[in-house]
């Protein structure tokens, strides 16, 4: 946004300023006029808050970004009325001109709203004095959405916002601003009776405390001091009941363009800047400091807390997931008490049981005979047991068995493997071979030796001549003889080499099989995780889907049972009143007040009073009969109605409905006048034929007798 456009004076944005101050003009609570004195700087505001709300969809459209930095600097006081209905889309709802109509109905929770008015803001000019313009439409605005939003009602911390709203626009407009707020900014869900949406609100600004500022929350924890302890007011008033109203203001000015987020971003924020010293502190010390001392740090202005809020990470996504992880805790956790009011019902009624049959006489069974159906439990007890041990042993055997059947080699392995111990055993019987001929090598020489020396054995007395020659010879045989052993040596030395290379090579195959297995296997291990990964996030899915189906089939279930509840209820009212008319009929028969002069009046009384009872009877058309009720003379009840729960419609739709249909079940009421004259006879013939309520018929109905 450019210098030029802020400063930028023609005359439309000055005759839109001037139509702003006017419109602020018309608010139940404005401050005084600005002074003449406005400095330059006031003036170009006004100029361009002027244009932005003179040409709002524009700016909306295209300069969100700058709109939104302009709100967080904050909206002229004069301003906020138009701009605040801008932001929240609040103008021209048709719901404005229901206002007038809603302040002339009733509400069950005015009591309340009277008692709660004079504690809201009560130092301010405003609202302090009782029975106050400032209460009086107060009062106004919070009966109105009351009337409007039964389900909410009233609620304590929403007349602060309703308060905040009537300082800067007329009832009307804040009753419309306030109904867009309840609708669109989270807050109905906040002041729902059972404040779901708070709960929410607590536990993903908690988790953001543990993640952000890890050792005050570690304190909080340590101190019991629970985030709904001092936040949950923050969430359910904006700040406005915990800061100074300036400050509080600046921050509902983002809030209304921003949500809920700037809460987070505030709370966390004013944490961060109080961490020193609430670490110091226990649970009684934090509160004093929330209450007291905190609000007085921002008596400077919010500029510094805002500015600090905008430093906090905020992750929307994260804000996602934690709300869903919190569905998930509390769907658990209903799951579980409703088990546990199960199991307390169950208790309670064996308990009853159990005294019934105490009452009824002496125990049927004897001593012996229950100690002995004790000895009998323990023991197929313990036979279980040891059925359940010889079972978990036979798995552990299964599963050993799988394992040794996956580690065994596949068809390809094992004709490889008999390759190798083909050629192992070819070496083999060639070693074997050489080995053999190398001892029948040794054994010849060894018989040539003893020969050589059975020869020699007479030559030793011969001349030194041949005695050398003979020594001589048998060096040479020795030799040979040594030169033999050393072959034969040589030859089981490579045949221990060759069994040793057919080891090694037998090992590395077995290493490199090993290395394609565990290859294998860490794929397959890869393939897997990424499988179960997948399986996880649809079964994440798919339990976030049931718990969000079984949610609204339980609000179904339980608004179809409050509808029939209802139902009962005014069937049961209309039944007394028939039964209070029959009685008044009875009565005026006894005592003789149908003479000839008053009875046409009466039974005039009686048609118009059965006219009535016919067109309420007539708006539950369609609902659940009563079964069983007390019976009385003269009147005869036939109710039809659809067995399944989707008959269940407003009464209002159903009165619409019985104007069009003639046909189907009926409910008569005649009542029994024998003791008239001929002219009344007559005239109940002519003009008070018997009331008749049509309602849709089924193959199934109950008929009752009254």
């Amino acid at each position: 946004m450019s210098l030029s456009w802020l400063l930028e004076t023609d005359s439309k944005s000055l005759r839109s300023m001037n139509g702003s101050r006017r419109n602020s003009g018309s608010s139940l609570v404005s401050s005084s006029s600005a002074s003449s004195n406005l400095s330059h700087l006031e003036e170009d505001s006004w100029i361009l808050w002027g244009r932005i709300v003179n040409e709002w969809e524009e700016v909306r459209k295209k300069k969100e970004k700058q709109l939104k930095d302009l709100v967080r600097k904050g909206v002229p006081h004069h301003f906020r009325a138009i701009v605040w209905q801008l932001l929240c889309n609040a103008q021209n709802m048709p719901i404005k001109d229901q206002y007038s109509e809603l302040l002339k109905m009733t509400s069950p929770c005015e009591k309340l709203i009277r008692r709660d008015i004079a504690r809201t803001y009560p130092e301010h000019e405003f609202f302090k004095e009782k029975d106050s313009l400032g209460q009086e439409v107060l009062f106004n605005v919070m009966k109105a959405y009351s009337l409007v939003d039964r389900e909410v009602g009233y609620c304590q911390g929403s007349a602060f916002i309703v308060g905040l709203l009537l300082m800067q626009m007329p009832e009307e407009e804040a009753f419309c601003v306030f109904v867009k707020l309840m609708q669109d900014y989270r807050l109905r869900e906040l002041f729902k009776p059972s404040m779901a949406e708070l709960g929410l609100c607590m536990y993903q600004f908690e988790c953001m405390i543990q993640e952000q500022l890890p050792e005050l929350h570690m304190h909080f924890q340590a101190q019991s001091f629970h985030t709904s302890m001092y936040a949950s007011s923050w969430f359910l008033t904006i700040f406005l009941t915990s800061f100074p109203l300036a400050v509080a203001t600046r921050i509902f000015d983002i809030f209304m363009c921003e949500g809920l987020e700037i809460v987070f971003r505030v709370g966390l924020a004013i944490l961060q800047m109080n961490q020193t010293e609430l670490i110091q502190l226990d649970m009684e010390g934090m509160l004093q400091h929330f209450q007291k001392v905190i609000p007085h740090q921002l008596d400077s202005g919010p500029d510094k807390v805002i500015q600090a809020a905008y430093q906090v990470k905020y992750n929307a996504k994260k804000m996602k997931k934690l709300e869903k992880d919190y569905t998930t805790i509390k769907t658990k956790e209903m799951e579980e008490q409703v088990e546990i009011k199960r199991l307390r019902t169950e208790n309670r009624l064996l308990k009853q049981r159990i005294d019934t049959l105490e009452k009824k006489g002496a125990p049927r069974y004897s001593e012996e005979s229950v100690l002995q159906l004790e000895r009998e439990l323990v023991q197929a007890r313990l036979k279980e047991a040891e059925s359940q041990c010889a079972l978990k042993e036979m798995q552990d055997k299964i599963l050993e068995m799988e394992k040794r059947n996956t580690s065994l080699p596949d068809d390809t392995n094992v004709v490889r493997l008999q390759e190798e111990l083909i050629g192992v055993k070819l070496r083999e019987a060639e070693a074997l071979t050489g080995l053999k001929e190398l001892r029948q090598q040794v054994r010849d020489l060894e018989d040539h030796w003893q020969r050589h020396l059975a020869r020699t054995t007479g030559r030793w007395k011969d001349s030194p001549r041949k005695n050398t020659l003979s020594e001589l010879q048998d060096e040479l045989m020795s030799v040979r003889l040594r030169e033999a052993e050393a072959q034969a040596e040589l030859r089981e030395t490579r045949q221990r080499m060759l069994e040793l290379e057919t080891q090694n090579q037998i090992h590395s195959n077995h290493l490199r099989r090993a290395e394609q297995e565990s290859q294998c296997l860490q794929e397959r291990v890869q393939t897997l995780t990424v499988q179960n990964k997948d399986l996880h996030v649809q079964l994440q899915e798919i339990k976030r889907r049931q718990a969000e189906i079984e949610c609204k089939s339980k609000e179904e279930v339980m608004a179809v049972r409050l509808r029939e509840a209802d139902n009962i209820a005014a069937m049961a009212e209309l039944q007394q009143q028939i039964s209070e008319l029959e009685i008044q009929k009875e009565e005026g028969k006894v005592q003789g007040q149908l003479n000839h002069t008053d009875s046409s009046q009466y039974i005039h009384d009686l048609k118009d009073q059965i006219a009535e009872l016919r067109h309420e009877i007539c708006c539950l058309k369609g609902q659940r009969g009563l079964a069983k009720q007390p019976a009385f003379d003269g009147i005869h009840i036939v109710n039809h109605y659809v067995g399944d729960d989707e008959s269940y419609h407003s009464s209002d739709e159903d009165g619409l409905k019985d104007t069009q249909q003639s046909d189907g079940g009926r409910i008569r009421l005649r009542p029994n006048l024998r003791d008239m004259d001929s002219e009344e006879d007559e005239d109940e013939e002519e003009d008070g034929e018997a009331l008749r309520l049509t309602v849709p018929s089924s193959s199934s109905h109950k008929s009752t007798t009254v």
